[in-house]
């Protein structure tokens, strides 16, 4: 028997509620953490106040989506499979030879469905959000290491120097044999109180063991007459292993970025792996929606209220969706460090879980 158009629509908007609840009690919980941790770092900032604290925290809180989704899915689901055996009616629509595939379909569609729209529309809505959330932690100097950027237009860094701050921009750049080669360069060399000391245009340059090398150089100075240089030299704290740890972060970057920023780097000789690995995952996070609710179904589809077991199955569950993360979280590890292909680290984890969910909830059904 096929399920009725009403009783799907019923199980799906059920589930849709449940799932948003769900959400948002652990975004709320997220948001809470991610307030006092900003608190404590902020402890010793005299400029940033109580509001700053609630800024930052609420622009970071969309990328939270992505790692909390999964246990809002299953947390979800497990509610409104209860919620339907304790009342009776789940058990009166198995009664009539409705299979646990055709009652799990409404609530397959609208994981898909909303795993599609964080895709398009939440990702890059987060993506955006979490950018100016670095540019806050950069501006209030939450991060210690040297804001940089590199995109289709170019290379720019910003590092500390003895007298102020220099910042360095480049329009063309590549690696080549251990070194970073840079065209048409603009240096400014700046005051502690930002004011412009000097400017430097050069049309090649390079970075290799901690120093800068200008060549065709152009140096202009406030007061002086513009001079002509052949070559400039001067020590800088970057170097190329550090520029390739700090690219623009996966996290700050959409779905739909990914790919042509992947391309760039890679045919600019750089390594984009970690950037392949975010889009993969990106990528199969519909999927690890769709196991999260083989999970929950399998430990709260057919409990037995008569017989107990209630807390030992929430358990258990719970216990599964943490083991399920840190899982994830070991094999995102490897494949970060190469250990792994990206295509295994990403994937992996949910075709497993998935493939394991689906034969114990066979068992369940058909013995």
């Amino acid at each position: 028997m096929r399920l009725s158009p009403i009783i799907s629509m019923y199980v799906a908007r059920y589930f849709a509620l449940a799932f948003i609840a769900t959400l948002c009690a652990i975004i709320g919980v997220t948001l809470l953490f991610d307030s006092i941790e900003l608190l404590r770092r902020l402890s010793g900032d005299g400029n940033a106040g109580f509001f700053v604290v609630i800024e930052m925290a609420l622009l970071k809180m969309p990328q939270m989506l992505s790692t909390v989704m999964p246990f809002a899915v299953m947390l979800g689901a497990m509610i409104v499979f209860w919620r339907l055996t304790r009342t009776n009616e789940l058990v009166v629509i198995r009664a009539v030879g409705v299979s646990a595939w055709q009652f799990l379909a409404p609530v397959l569609i609208v994981v898909v469905l909303f795993g599609c729209f964080n895709l398009a529309v939440l990702n890059p809505l987060a993506a955006t959000m979490y950018r100016q959330y670095e540019r806050m932690e950069d501006s209030l100097q939450l991060r210690v290491d040297n804001p940089l950027t590199i995109s289709s237009g170019g290379l720019w860094m910003r590092e500390a120097t003895p007298g102020g701050q220099a910042v360095i921009h480049a329009t063309g750049v590549r690696q080549i044999d251990g070194r970073l080669k840079m065209q048409r360069i603009s240096l400014l060399s700046l005051a502690a109180d930002g004011a412009l000391i000097s400017r430097y245009e050069a049309a090649f340059g390079e970075i290799e063991d901690h120093l800068l090398t200008l060549s065709d150089v152009w140096v202009l100075k406030a007061g002086e007459p513009s001079r002509h240089a052949e070559t400039i030299t001067q020590p800088t704290s970057l170097t190329l292993s550090k520029i390739q740890e700090k690219f623009s972060s996966p996290a700050s970057l959409s779905f739909w970025e990914l790919p042509g920023f992947i391309k760039f780097f890679e045919s600019a000789g750089f390594s984009a792996h970690r950037h392949l690995l975010q889009w993969h995952s990106l990528l199969a996070s519909p999927l690890l929606l769709v196991a999260m609710v083989f999970v929950a179904a399998v430990f709260s589809l057919n409990p037995n209220m008569r017989k107990g077991g209630l807390l030992l199955r929430v358990v258990a569950g719970v216990g599964v969706g943490f083991g399920f993360y840190f899982f994830t979280r070991i094999t995102y590890a490897l494949g970060m460090s190469s250990t792994l292909p990206v295509f295994l680290a990403a994937w992996s984890p949910v075709v497993v879980t998935l493939l394991i969910a689906l034969a114990v909830l066979f068992h369940q059904e058909d013995g």
